[in-house]
């Protein structure tokens, strides 16, 4: 079995990486949880390398999982521009092999715009999509967190697009852990008033909304949100700390998952939901428990270098052949973080190879 030495703690270590990933494609469709994993993006030099990219989705795909395109995870804001999205959306729709949502933004905007450029950025966006038989998830807003002063402002904005929209969207809170830009969304810093807003947004508008995605890290709040939500409106758990026990749920409701983590553990999350499928509740924990710490882990403080560890983990399975961002990301987190992913990673079965992931880890140690 393949052996390493890594810096843990301070002190060296040799550890012996030998848990290979026992799980495998499910032979029919997911079916008592929706679940899309937001899919990272490839990088290669300055640009992306389009086959590595598309092939990981087909990956996620494989797995029974939808892709959710063009979000935070795919760098969108931290490197990925519109012009960039809107390539790589087209040619994931062109080739979708199972769900798939799309993030609609204000990124085209500069670092000031008024409330109607805000409006109009977003009708772009979702018209774009749209027009290609798309999905749209309705991103957080950087420009309206920067302009708004109330929030009527929001409801102002949200109402707007919702009124033009096709089909049902996503409505994606993402929390200032995730992006501190977006302190104080739905135009108050408090939570408790900011989920009202939201909330109402919701019910003013619940025949054009799938869903709402919570990126807070609050299992609590959005426990307390999903009993409030209008019937037929979904709550998609983004919180990477807590998951397990949101997608499992109480009994009576449960959250379904829109997951940065998911694109990283892929086999991992297909093998829990199918245990759900089958009402094995002690199989689904069993499956899941391991991967919880590898996940506190890469979504650690400052959360929004979580993308690092994600990256990392597709380039040791050997998904892409180079560990690198758009924007030289890959050295947000230091070389002990990595160490101690990779022997989480292991533990939790995530590891296609342990051979070639040690080999890669190598070679990272080296430079």
């Amino acid at each position: 079995m393949p052996e390493i030495v890594l810096t843990l703690d301070g002190e060296k270590r040799t550890v012996r990486i030998e848990r290979a990933c026992p799980y495998h494609p499910p032979p029919k469709p997911l079916q008592s949880r929706v679940a899309y994993a937001a899919a990272h993006i490839v990088a290669k030099g300055d640009g992306i390398d389009w086959e590595q990219t598309l092939a990981y989705r087909r990956h996620l795909w494989s797995y029974g999982l939808g892709v959710a395109e063009a979000m935070d995870t795919a760098q969108r804001g931290m490197g990925l521009t519109w012009k960039m999205a809107r390539e790589f959306i087209a040619r994931s729709l062109a080739e979708a092999q199972g769900p798939m949502v799309c993030g609609a933004g204000t990124d085209q905007l500069g670092e000031s715009a008024a409330i109607a450029e805000i409006i109009a950025a977003f009708e772009e966006q979702c018209e774009w999509i749209e027009s290609r038989n798309g999905r749209v998830i309705l991103m957080a807003s950087r420009a309206l967190a920067r302009t708004a002063r109330s929030a009527d402002d929001y409801l102002r904005v949200y109402s707007k697009i919702f009124s033009q929209l096709q089909r049902p969207a996503i409505l994606h809170w993402l929390g200032d852990a995730f992006d501190p830009h977006l302190a104080g969304y739905w135009g108050s810093s408090d939570l408790d008033e900011a989920t009202e807003t939201c909330l109402g947004l919701i019910r003013q508008h619940a025949d054009k909304i799938d869903g709402i995605k919570i990126s807070l890290l609050q299992a609590r709040r959005e426990i307390e949100m999903r009993g409030r939500l209008p019937a037929g409106v979904r709550m998609y758990t983004g919180d990477d700390f807590h998951f397990d026990e949101l997608i499992r749920g109480d009994g009576a409701r449960h959250s379904d998952a829109l997951l940065g983590i998911f694109d990283a553990i892929a086999p991992v999350a297909s093998a829990a939901i199918q245990a759900l499928d089958n009402g094995r509740l002690d199989e689904y924990q069993r499956i899941l428990a391991p991967a919880m710490p590898l996940s506190r882990l890469i979504f650690e403080a400052p959360t929004y270098f979580y993308k690092t560890g994600i990256v990392f983990l597709a380039w040791l399975n050997g998904h892409q052949d180079e560990f690198r961002l758009l924007g030289g990301l890959e050295s947000a987190r230091s070389i002990e973080h990595l160490s101690k992913l990779l022997i989480l990673a292991e533990h939790a079965g995530v590891l296609r190879d342990p051979e070639l992931a040690c080999a890669r880890m190598q070679g990272l140690l080296a430079k």
